[in-house]
């Protein structure tokens, strides 16, 4: 467990996906590759309807990428290697002729936005604040920027982007469509995601899939688009800008 580790269950028509990490649920490279085949399983399964993604625990949703494996890289085909990885499941969400539904129970920071925004749909407690924390260590949110771009717009975006140290409320990603509803407590929102997701398996999983196609119309170029994205971090990562923030974050 002291790796964190990815489960995928099925029942109802739902495959889940949880994920977690002992370090306030952070992706490192090898959740990352997980996250993607886990994805592309339940993407390929015909039982399966509807994608729930979701982390363990009732507090941090996910701090985004493993400061720990950042501050290990030391050349620029490991970096770039590193950022393919969050490149890797957004566009695994975006190709998945499933509805994928988020789970948002807490803190979402940098690359746990990024998830966020890339889901078809999200909801999220009121103690579910955001932050793109990355210029503040030296890079920025480049590869998962269209995707939160996409979902709340360049505005606000732009916002996150740049005040990389202050906290969003959910409240506010729910006003930027980030979040369709931001809950009270746990338990109001895990009791709606059921009555949501039992209600949705009920219509026609071909429409479903249709209106995934027109959600993502216009991003077939992402591929190409991340992968530039990713060029970018990796080579910032390597600057002793981000190096010495990195270090700094650790030690604090």
């Amino acid at each position: 467990m002291s790796s964190g580790n990815i489960t995928s269950t099925f029942a109802n028509n739902i495959t889940t996906i949880e994920f977690y990490h002992p370090a306030q649920n952070s992706m490192p490279s090898n959740l990352l590759v997980e996250m993607v085949d886990k994805i592309n399983q339940a993407s390929n399964d015909e039982n399966t309807i509807l994608i729930l993604l979701k982390s363990v625990g009732d507090n941090t949703f996910c701090a985004g990428a493993s400061f720990t494996e950042l501050a290990a890289i030391q050349d620029f085909g490991t970096g770039k290697k590193f950022f393919m990885g969050f490149a890797n499941v957004i566009n695994a969400i975006r190709k998945s002729p499933k509805i994928i539904i988020c789970r948002v129970q807490g803190k979402a920071v940098g690359g746990g936005v990024g998830l966020a925004a890339a889901c078809d749909y999200c909801m999220a407690t009121k103690n579910a604040s955001i932050k793109l924390s990355e210029l503040a260590v030296g890079i920025g949110p480049f590869v998962i920027g269209p995707a939160v771009e996409r979902k709340i717009g360049l505005s606000a975006f732009s916002q996150m982007a740049i005040n990389s140290t202050e906290w969003q409320t959910a409240e506010w990603g729910k006003q930027k469509g980030l979040f369709t509803e931001a809950f009270d407590t746990l338990e109001q929102l895990d009791d709606y995601i059921i009555h949501f997701t039992n209600d949705l398996i009920k219509k026609s999983p071909i429409a479903l899939s249709q209106l995934k196609k027109i959600f993502w119309e216009g991003t077939d170029h992402w591929d190409e688009l991340l992968e530039k994205r990713a060029v970018i971090s990796g080579k910032l990562i390597l600057s002793d800008i981000a190096k010495k923030s990195i270090a700094a974050f650790l030690q604090t």
